[in-house]
């Protein structure tokens, strides 16, 4: 029996050391896996010089530079936790991720420039180093690794990435595992799996990654495709034409995206959506927040029947999926689990029947504690062991979930339990809304009342006109007790660059001093 082939950039190196292993979609800049290997090998010994060893922390909060997956590839091959911050955070909460994460180093990116200053004097105990350029108080990355061998590392480990949580219910969790036994280099990722499973993936594969690199979902379907040996393409930033005409010129076979992305492909003038050649694509995929029936029909209408879903956290509990022909006959499921087993729990942890409404809870698979944080950890475990992310849904009797929302998000008026999630998908449908979130505010009498914060299309279409023909439009399709009471309107709403949505700071701010 052979030997199965190495799965990972330093085998690619070897075998195909001109393949692409990554491009920027806006500089063009391109990179070789040769190149990718002798930069990580370099990397990994500047950052061993800065005073880092096996089991230590390094945090990396960047934009979508051409550095960022070098970065990784450095790090991942000596045995250190790289901790990926987003570029969107504060210089405070930038700061408790670093310290809750017990990072030793910091590297930034000159987009950061900001933040990565305001930090200096929290983390002055820190090394630091900064890529695209620098500011007083950090160290050229580029002109540090290029004094380094680029050569094959004589005691190379495997290393890992420590995730957070995105924080949207307070403040952020980390999960670390156990950094991965046996040589170097570690077996692939459970995501190589399920690409090639799910998405066909395969060396030839050119991969679109629109989102931010310090999500979850991007890093690792990234790290997946470059485990593969295909070519990833970054979006440096978003913009829905500039998506288009990059899977277009590039040739892209497979994305991964989040519903806001589809929200805004679609909200393209048909002559621009039409412009564009899209044939190349085999499979693309969403995932990270719910997204809207219609604009998944639309989606799946426009590009065929290649648009698949699934629902998954960074812990690593629980991955169900479903294809475009499944959730058609399915509408509104989000799969069956493939790696554990789902229940529908009650508010004591205990299951309940088939079809009935509850928390979702995953048995089996990963085990996994947040770091330092062990009531955390108890408040998403129920006496059984199965562990939760916190979201209410039900199960069909073939075993497909269906998500209703976010157990935190809902909002309880005269005693009825009200899913935020069906109104926002309802009326962000309408021609003149950008982006909605809809919240519980408190109400003297009912407790509380449903609010529908809106970004209109058009700022200056907010007002009284606008909030009728919403709460109309809301009448039309929904019954009584779910239609907002009120409209509110802002020029932008807190999300996330992943598609999530801070909806604490909406609730926070409507609750302030009550």
């Amino acid at each position: 029996m052979m030997d199965e082939p190495i799965l990972h950039p330093v085998a690619h190196a070897r075998t195909a050391p001109d393949r692409v292993a990554y491009l920027m979609a806006e500089s063009g800049e391109a990179v070789t896996y040769r190149q990718l290997d002798e930069r990580a090998n370099a990397g990994a010994r500047l950052i061993r010089s800065l005073g880092v060893g096996r089991g230590d922390g390094i945090a990396v909060m960047m934009d979508n530079s051409a550095r960022y997956l070098e970065v990784i590839w450095a790090a991942e091959r000596i045995g250190v936790y790289c901790t990926c911050l987003s570029s969107k955070l504060t210089a405070e909460e930038a700061e408790y991720i670093i310290r809750d994460g017990d990072c030793r180093l910091l590297i930034a990116s000159h987009g950061v420039a900001a933040v990565a200053t305001a930090l200096l004097p929290r983390i002055g105990d820190l090394a630091r180093s900064m890529c695209d350029g620098v500011v007083p108080g950090y160290g050229s990355w580029e002109a540090a690794r290029d004094r380094h061998d680029t050569g094959p590392l004589a005691d190379p480990e495997p290393g890992s990435i420590m995730l957070y949580s995105s924080g949207t219910t307070g403040q952020p969790k980390g999960i670390r595992q156990p950094l991965p036994a046996g040589p170097f280099p570690a077996p692939p990722s459970a995501v190589v799996a399920l690409g090639r499973a799910l998405y066909g993936f395969a060396e030839d594969m050119v991969y679109l990654s629109p989102a931010p690199l310090y999500h979850a979902a991007p890093l690792r379907w990234s790290m997946a495709v470059q485990q593969i040996g295909g070519t990833v393409v970054v979006m440096e930033r978003f913009d829905a034409e500039a998506a288009l005409e990059a899977i277009e010129r590039f040739r892209v076979t497979h994305a991964q995206w989040v519903p806001t992305h589809f929200v805004r492909l679609l909200r393209l003038p048909e002559a621009v959506r039409a412009r564009y050649d899209h044939s190349s694509l085999r499979a693309v995929w969403h995932a990270a927040a719910p997204c809207p029936g219609p604009v998944k029909r639309a989606m799946i209408d426009w590009w065929g029947p290649i648009v698949h879903e699934y629902y998954a956290g960074s812990e690593g509990n629980g991955f169900c999926a479903i294809s475009a022909t499944e959730w058609l006959e399915r509408p509104g499921s989000v799969g069956r689990n493939l790696v554990s087993r789902t229940h529908i729990c009650d508010d004591n942890g205990e299951a309940l029947p088939v079809g009935s409404e509850g928390t979702v809870f995953f048995e089996g698979n990963v085990v996994y504690a947040y770091y330092k944080d062990a009531a955390k950890t108890a408040e998403a475990t129920n006496r059984h062991g199965w562990t939760t992310l916190g979201d209410v849904g039900r199960l069909d009797e073939a075993g497909y979930l269906y998500l209703t929302d976010r157990k935190n998000f809902t909002i309880i008026s005269g005693g009825v339990n009200i899913y935020p999630a069906e109104i926002e998908n309802l009326l962000v449908t309408h021609p003149a809304v950008a982006d909605v979130a809809v919240i519980g505010a408190p109400h003297d009498e009912m407790g509380e009342e449903v609010v529908a914060v809106v970004q209109p299309v058009d700022p200056a279409g907010a007002g009284p006109a606008l909030a009728a023909e919403l709460l109309a439009f809301a009448r039309d399709h929904l019954s009584h007790v779910k239609v907002p009471r009120r409209i509110d309107f802002r020029d932008t709403l807190p999300r996330h660059d992943t598609g999530k949505l801070y909806k604490r700071l909406l609730h926070d701010e409507y609750r302030a001093g009550r």
